[in-house]
């Protein structure tokens, strides 16, 4: 008969407070180069140059430039290169990017003001990650167990003999750890001073022999994610041009969240020299919400004879309400032994774990220059240069709400100050680059080039901190992390225009590599038997993108 621990998460710790782990939020802050085949052909560097649909999104008085009203709509493929199969997830596939419209009214001989919509598909979360290496004696149970032994959270015994915890360092990991594998019967839980202790009372599990700590080493591991989702922007905007010399531009955002991920990730675990068997660990968890953000943008041309000019614009950050729902099991397929207890390893077959909470999650400011250029009607050149903090993203604790006096409620939050420096050691400044050019062969053909440059946002030294006092470590289900380095992006598109009609098409490839590591590793300043460092092994995310767009001009 199987023996399983089942436990809510939301019984672990009473508490209105909710927040989110900083690797878990990152993916949520920065976008793709995506919009109409046209942007995307000329690397997005028209920031400047305008009279684009996708600009409502990055320099709102690009819309500005529009002297007619045009509607149109992009799809295309999306494909991961490099990717292993996992979890019977598709490398390719389908995508819905982008519509809108913007109609185009005059109000002076040489002025206009124009009204527009776009949805743009902001972020696409499809990915699949997979990463194998050696530990060499580390372990994520060893996280946990250490975690315990150094006091980073206690545990005590309920009268129906589960491990508990009042401290919000203890993640849904270590509960799932500390009463499956570690408080098994070759533990026991003690006080400060070693002396074995009753129920509900703080305490740190230890072998019998009274002397050490409680974990079990691992030769190697395996690590499989599949990630889906997107993030949608819907963009509405007002714009307009005074005299052909000064365009502006405004546009107010709304976001909707979609992320799922399923992961896996297995240990060989050994006592001492001898080989004990594996524990497997598999987490699905979904965050969704919404999100919403202003932003506003110039273009102007210094000398009124020249075509040149220049691009200026500011977005605030996107303020975003978040739903996160995990479902996590951790699978003991250590050695049993019915005769002899003493033999076996672990207290339960598997143990499952499951919580919903609602946060907030605020983006950094993101500022923009660009500037652009026209040779006759056959040749335009573009390039942006963008910037934003990551280091100042904000991650909140919903603290409820209050109804004022005339009877209107009220979120209320605060920022999670210990995970907040986190995000400050953890993520930086990023810096984006963008070039492209449009030619004109003919009339009616036209072909694009561009190239993207985005700085990386993680730094090198950024690591998933589990001994964070905060509740985004409390609500932590992975130990898993990947500072992701640098991501070029090479562009190419065509295009074609007959009459009311136009036809762009666009190849987009990017690639971004990383170091993952599948948990903190650190250092023991005492025992070398107690260090639990794991190296980190090279990953990449290389994807193919082919987009259409379909245009109309009225």
């Amino acid at each position: 008969m199987k023996k399983i621990f089942s436990f809510m998460a939301a019984a672990m710790l009473t508490t209105a407070a909710t927040a989110q782990e900083t690797y878990d939020n990152a993916p949520l802050a920065q976008k793709d180069l995506n919009g109409t085949a046209r942007y995307v052909g000329m690397g997005g560097a028209m920031e400047a140059l305008g009279a684009d649909i996708s600009t409502m999104g990055t320099n709102p008085a690009g819309i500005g430039m529009f002297r007619r009203s045009v509607i149109n709509g992009s799809f295309g493929f999306s494909s991961q290169s490099d990717a292993e199969e996992f979890n019977g997830a598709d490398k390719t596939k389908m995508s819905f990017d982008q519509a809108g419209f913007v109609y185009s009214m005059r109000s002076g001989r040489s002025s206009f003001v124009n009204f527009g919509f776009t949805y743009n598909k902001s972020r696409n979360f499809n990915q699949i990650l997979t990463a194998a290496g050696r530990l060499n004696g580390a372990s994520q149970n060893k996280l946990s167990g250490m975690k315990n032994y150094n006091g980073i959270y206690k545990l005590h015994s309920n009268k129906d003999g589960k491990l508990s915890s009042p401290d919000v360092a203890c993640s849904q990991l270590d509960y799932l750890y500390s009463n499956v594998i570690l408080g098994d019967g070759n533990s026991i839980l003690v006080d400060k001073d070693g002396n074995m202790i009753g129920d509900n009372t703080d305490g740190f599990l230890i072998r019998k022999d009274g002397t050490s700590p409680t974990f079990y080493n691992a030769t190697d591991y395996s690590f499989g994610r599949e990630s889906s989702g997107y993030i949608g922007e819907y963009n509405f905007n007002i714009s307009g041009n005074s005299n052909d010399r000064f365009y502006w531009g405004l546009t107010f955002g709304l976001y909707d969240v979609h992320y799922d991920a399923t992961t896996r990730y297995t240990e060989n675990l050994v006592d001492g020299s001898n080989s004990i068997g594996s524990v497997t660990l598999n987490d699905r968890r979904k965050i969704t919400g919404s999100g919403f953000d202003v932003k506003a943008g110039i273009i102007f041309r210094p000398v009124e004879e020249s075509p040149f000019r220049v691009g200026l614009y500011v977005h605030t950050p996107t303020w975003y309400d978040l739903t996160s729902k995990n479902y996590t099991r951790l699978d003991n397929n250590l050695k049993k032994n019915q005769d002899d207890p003493s033999q076996s390893y672990g207290a339960y077959d598997y143990g499952d774990i499951n919580e919903a909470y609602d946060f907030k999650f605020y983006t950094p400011w993101r500022f923009g220059a660009s500037i652009g250029h026209t040779v006759g009607n056959y040749l335009a050149l573009g390039a942006t240069y963008e910037y934003a903090d990551y280091s100042t993203s904000d991650i909140r604790i919903n603290d409820g709400g209050t109804i004022d006096y005339w009877g209107n409620y009220y979120d209320e939050s605060h920022s999670d100050e210990a995970m907040k420096q986190n995000i400050k050691q953890s993520l930086k400044g990023v810096h984006t680059l963008k070039l492209g050019m449009e030619f004109k062969p003919e009339r009616n053909w036209a072909v694009r080039l561009g190239y993207n440059y985005v700085s990386p946002m993680y730094n090198t030294e950024g690591l998933k901190d589990g001994t964070i006092d905060s509740y985004g470590t409390y609500y932590s289900s992975t130990t898993d992390y990947t500072n992701w380095k640098a991501t070029n992006r090479i562009t190419a598109g065509v295009g074609y225009s007959c009459r009311n009609w136009t036809i762009d098409l666009a190849y987009q490839y990017s690639q971004t590599d990383g170091d993952f590591y599948p948990f903190r590793g650190y250092v023991d300043n005492e025992k070398k038997e107690y260090n639990n460092v794991c190296d980190a092994v090279k990953v990449s995310n290389k994807r193919n993108q082919l987009l259409l767009t379909l245009g109309y001009k009225f």
